[in-house]
């Protein structure tokens, strides 16, 4: 059992089940094992040794195409829209995606949200739209993902993005990207 933000989370393999409580992780037979910091999102895909949820670690988005309610329901989607992506899905990208979003939610709400969940956008053939998406990129950052088209590699993307941020922020874009 792991305590995250006020639940109990009772995990398996294969599953996570979210249960409200108002126990404290002191008064159940597993308070040793109470592993998790409040406010640490969990891996829904991934298993520590002994079968529990493991964190995501700072690189991990969830992406909406394939992941449980449960997963969407950690980041931060409200039920109705959990119930509208999962009857959606799958996307063909996150401009299909944000419409949905689009109808319950404003914009600086579902930039929020794209910095737990993602589609991730081929680099080679994803509109300026698409790009713009991604929490933290403008119209000079979108035009240099555009101008050293083709990427060959996710290394050329570093090298040639890295001329204008950070190793952290090419690391942080890079979450966003995949080259297919």
């Amino acid at each position: 059992m792991i305590r995250w933000n006020g639940r109990i989370i009772a995990a398996s393999a294969s599953t996570l089940l979210l249960i409200s409580t108002s126990c404290s992780p002191a008064d159940g037979p597993d308070a040793d094992a109470e592993a998790a910091v409040e406010g640490e999102s969990l891996d829904p895909a991934a298993t520590s040794a002994d079968g529990g949820p493991v964190p995501m670690d700072a690189t991990s988005l969830v992406n909406p195409n394939t992941a449980e309610g449960v997963a969407l329901a950690g980041a931060g989607l409200e039920q109705a829209a959990i119930d509208e992506v999962l009857a959606a899905r799958p996307f063909d990208g996150m401009s299909e995606l944000d419409a949905l979003l689009a109808e319950s939610m404003d914009g600086p709400a579902r930039e929020d949200l794209y910095e737990r969940i993602w589609i991730p956008i081929d680099l080679n053939t994803a509109g300026r739209d698409e790009i713009l998406l991604i929490p933290g990129v403008g119209e000079r950052m979108a035009h240099e993902f555009e101008e050293y088209r083709p990427y060959r590699a996710i290394e050329e993307f570093r090298r040639e993005i890295g001329k204008y941020v950070d190793d952290a922020e090419v690391a942080r874009l890079e979450r966003y990207v995949t080259i297919r």
